[in-house]
């Protein structure tokens, strides 16, 4: 987990301890915080910018794939395979787009060890999120691979 997230999640632990130590007995009103205000304090603790722009698939990653291949594309040994290098990230774009779309199932290898779980599909994400996702994949965890495309995705999506 990024040092953004987890110092988010602290912010926000923080602010509902202190909300749950209130003397209930003493009747006291607590005025609301506006969502203004909260994101004005929660971004006071976040590191400064380095004026490095964020790749827009990070975010999709972060919610879709980090929980089974971990926040550096390391997978989960003989659960979820890795996106590093000598991986399926570096094969043909349509065919990771179609694994994206569809899922998979059954027993796969990747990088001489054998995968048995399941990876359901993605074809909820637009075409624009599976081409920052893939591309994302495809540039980071040691990849160097050319982006996918949202003209990729849809030519894929509609079977041509």
């Amino acid at each position: 987990m990024s040092k953004i997230y987890k110092r988010l999640i602290y912010c926000v632990l923080i602010s509902v301890w202190f909300a749950s130590c209130q003397n209930a007995s003493e009747n006291k009103k607590v005025a609301p915080v506006s969502a203004e205000n909260l994101a004005t304090e929660i971004s006071k603790s976040l590191p400064t910018a380095s004026g490095e722009k964020e790749h827009p698939g990070k975010a999709v990653y972060a919610q879709y794939c980090l929980s089974c291949h971990q926040a550096d594309g390391s997978g989960v040994p003989g659960m979820h395979p890795p996106l590093t290098p000598g991986s399926w990230v570096g094969n043909d774009s349509k065919e990771l787009i179609a694994i994206m779309m569809k899922g998979l199932s059954g027993k796969i290898e990747v990088n001489g060890e054998v995968y048995k779980n399941f990876m359901p599909s993605h074809a909820q994400l637009t075409d624009e999120q599976l081409a920052d996702v893939l591309s994302y994949v495809r540039s980071s965890f040691g990849n160097n691979f050319d982006p996918v495309t949202p003209e990729m995705v849809k030519k894929v999506r509609s079977g041509k």
